[in-house]
């Protein structure tokens, strides 16, 4: 194939946090020796932050490393947290429980409340004024490779291919990217990220990566009930113990509120919905008294990485390496991952440097391994390992008590003396025949939303006559397995309504792919009970365009 190439010293995948402090923490090295040395970022969405979705509460602490003088320097870090409420819900009441019973490590003290995609944007504009050169609405499609098997670069998706695999007459063949080092800053689950993990065996010594799907929705609300800086967690209802998660609301500026629910996706009902329980959980006195009044702005739903330290994967490879979200450094007991998805975007630009330097180019980056597991980073990590796996193994209560005595204990240096495990949440659901389907109430319009108006707040757009990026590695499978034992659970566990059975009625079901409404959360690929959904990239600039989340 014939492509045009250029040639960086980096290339990195990905706009987020994690790609740009490396971009930023590369070019201030460079500049530092003297040396004018090359970085380039790809990213599928339609512009900088377009793509990307938090709660957010962000812990500056790799900001500060980074950018010393950022309070300086006109950030959108503007409120900071000044209130922390932790609330367990039951189906009408809450329990306030006292922030004293909370070990230090999960205060929120010097922490703000802030747009991810914001940050983003602004982080993007300090990496363009070192020389970073940022390409929005360039997908990277295609890993490549050097005739040694180390990693090339990355090539961009084709523009212009029809559904039938045509070229329409607007086509043009995507561009290769080559770097001396590549990394790969794709958020969870990327799809470039999983074809590495299997080539270079990532995951042979680490636990299954595990997630959880995270809706959200920004809501204008009344003046007299926003209070700038106040932070609300919930947990409990509208959840089962067969399910855990639980839900955010912040009050940030402009009279707004960022609010949501989590889901970890080891769910095991097929019949639950996430956005549902998000929609119920809204009906909760306490969260409707804050929202009745107020009018819904934007809605977005992403994957979230939960397996937390022990399923960190091997970062370096000949050639390139995974950072942010990609290898997965959420804390999730904090529900924080922006600052040690930077912290190892920086760690690895530091390692790339060096590497450089010493006119090294194409090996594996192991001293960017042995630094991260070195860091603050693998400390903070490490003393939450075992508050998702019990919390997963034992139930929303009697898991989450044990998860908290297993925190306090790690602060006193007697925390359980081995790591658990963690189980592929594709494995985890339960047959259609063993439980009770889930009575979801209609949406009311007001508190409480159907899908198809949710995805409308989003901005999601494709460009409709492209090949379908949610592929089907066997066509059979959505009907003789999915609906036949699980009740063909996509049509529930995706956020954006991409899945839905036709002609049932008629006798002759089918799985109809709606990938036009689809966000990019990724859920349906790590849901999907035989791994048969697989996502590929789409056009550059397609998806969701979150513009303030």
């Amino acid at each position: 194939m014939n492509r045009e190439s250029m040639a960086y010293d980096v290339v990195i995948v990905g706009a987020g946090p994690a790609g740009l402090a490396a971009s930023i923490r590369f070019k201030q090295l460079a500049a530092e020796a003297g040396r004018d040395l090359s970085v380039c970022i790809l990213e599928k969405g339609s512009e900088v932050g377009a793509h990307i979705l938090s709660g957010a509460v962000v812990d500056p602490r790799a900001l500060d490393e980074l950018l010393p003088d950022w309070k300086n320097m006109d950030s959108p870090l503007t409120v900071p947290v000044r209130e922390n409420h932790h609330w367990v819900l039951t189906a009408r009441k809450k329990y306030s429980m006292p922030h004293l019973m909370m070990p230090s490590f999960m205060s929120n003290k010097g922490t703000y409340t802030v747009s991810l995609g914001n940050l983003c944007r602004w982080l993007a504009g300090q990496a363009e004024a070192l020389g970073v050169e940022i390409f929005p609405g360039f997908a990277a499609a295609e890993v490549l490779f050097n005739e040694d098997g180390s990693v090339k670069g990355v090539a961009t998706g084709d523009l212009g291919v029809a559904r039938d695999g045509s070229h329409k007459p607007d086509y043009q063949p995507g561009m290769e990217l080559h770097g001396r080092y590549t990394f790969f800053a794709e958020g969870a689950r990327g799809h470039l990220t999983k074809e590495l993990k299997r080539i270079f065996a990532l995951e042979r010594d680490s636990e299954p990566q595990v997630y959880g799907i995270g809706l959200k929705e920004l809501w204008d609300i009344d003046p007299e009930r926003h209070v700038p800086g106040r932070v609300i967690h919930t947990q409990g209802w509208p959840l089962d113990d067969n399910a855990w998660g639980g839900g955010f609301l912040y009050h940030q500026d402009a009279g707004q509120v960022a609010l949501g629910f989590v889901v970890a996706l080891n769910y095991s009902n097929p019949h639950l919905s996430p956005f549902e329980e998000f929609q119920r959980w809204k009906q909760h006195p306490e969260i409707k008294a804050i929202l009745q009044g107020g009018r819904r702005v934007s809605y977005g739903a992403r994957a979230i990485n939960e397996g937390g330290y022990q399923a960190i994967p091997k970062l370096a490879f000949p050639g390139g390496a995974l950072i942010g979200c990609s290898a997965g450094f959420v804390n999730v007991p904090r529900i924080k991952g922006s600052h040690t998805a930077m912290k190892s975007g920086m760690l690895a630009a530091e390692a790339a440097f060096e590497a450089i330097s010493a006119d090294r180019s194409g090996d594996a980056l192991d001293s960017y391994d042995s630094a991260l597991h070195e860091s603050w980073i693998a400390d903070e990590l490490k003393m939450v390992r075992n508050v998702e796996p019990l919390v997963a193994r034992f139930g929303g209560t009697l898991g989450t008590i044990l998860a908290g005595v297993e925190m306090w204990m790690r602060t006193l240096k007697i925390g359980l003396p081995f790591t658990m495990q963690h189980h592929r949440d594709n494995e985890t659901l339960w047959r259609k025949d063993m439980v009770r389907p889930i009575d979801y109430p209609k949406p009311d319009g007001v508190i409480s939303f159907d899908r198809l108006s949710s995805v409308y707040l989003s901005n999601t757009n494709h460009e409709e006559d492209q090949p379908i990026h949610l592929t089907l590695k066997d066509a059979d499978i959505p009907i003789t397995v999915n609906l036949a034992l699980y009740d063909a659970p996509e049509q529930r566990y995706c956020p954006a309504g991409v899945y839905e059975i036709v002609g049932a009625e008629d006798g002759d079901p089918r799985l109809q792919i709606n990938a036009q409404n689809c966000v990019h959360c990724k859920t349906c690929d790590i849901k999907d009970p035989t791994q048969n959904i697989n996502w590929v990239v789409p056009e550059g600039g397609g998806g969701p365009n979150y513009p303030n989340m």
